[in-house]
């Protein structure tokens, strides 16, 4: 999501229809994994892979969905695809029970802290397919329902 409103530090806790009312927009993405380690199970392990961003490198995000409010975001199907070939799917309901509960899940854990979130900032709900590995010279697509598709091509 791409918030159209600050969401500011404060006491009480937001609510899922506070934090949709802060949202701008829907962006559908691939979030682009990376990781300084060779062994990307098993040498980092988790300490490992929060001292290297979580493995994130980089998030690449298709059209904004501005009325996101009218798709069925639990139940919308991601379709991953690999050069062409569709490799696995999942949907939206991954991603906490819903990509809204998990965003709201951030504002609070980032509340607790006296942190907000700026209007503008591009907020990655989470994977709702899992991973898939590429190489130099793989292009890697996610089909939404309802939002679109999202492709990244790897430069050899």
């Amino acid at each position: 999501f791409r918030l159209g409103d600050e969401i500011a530090p404060r006491a009480k806790p937001y609510t899922t229809e506070e934090v949709a009312a802060a949202i701008g927009c829907l962006l559908p993405a691939l979030e682009i994994g990376d990781m300084v380690f060779d062994d990307w199970y098993g040498a980092s392990g988790y300490f490992g892979s929060c001292l290297d961003n979580g493995g994130g490198a980089a998030l690449v995000h298709g059209e904004a969905v501005t009325d996101w409010r009218e798709l069925d975001l639990a139940n919308a199907r991601i379709e991953l695809s690999l050069n062409g070939q569709m490799l696995k799917d999942g949907f939206g309901r991954a991603a906490m029970g819903h990509p809204l509960i998990s965003l709201t899940w951030l504002v609070n854990w980032l509340r607790e802290r006296g942190r907000g979130i700026p209007a503008g900032e591009i907020v990655s709900t989470g994977t709702c397919t899992g991973h898939c590995f590429v190489a130099p010279g793989d292009t890697v697509s996610a089909a939404f329902d309802g939002a679109g598709l999202v492709e990244a091509h790897f430069e050899p």
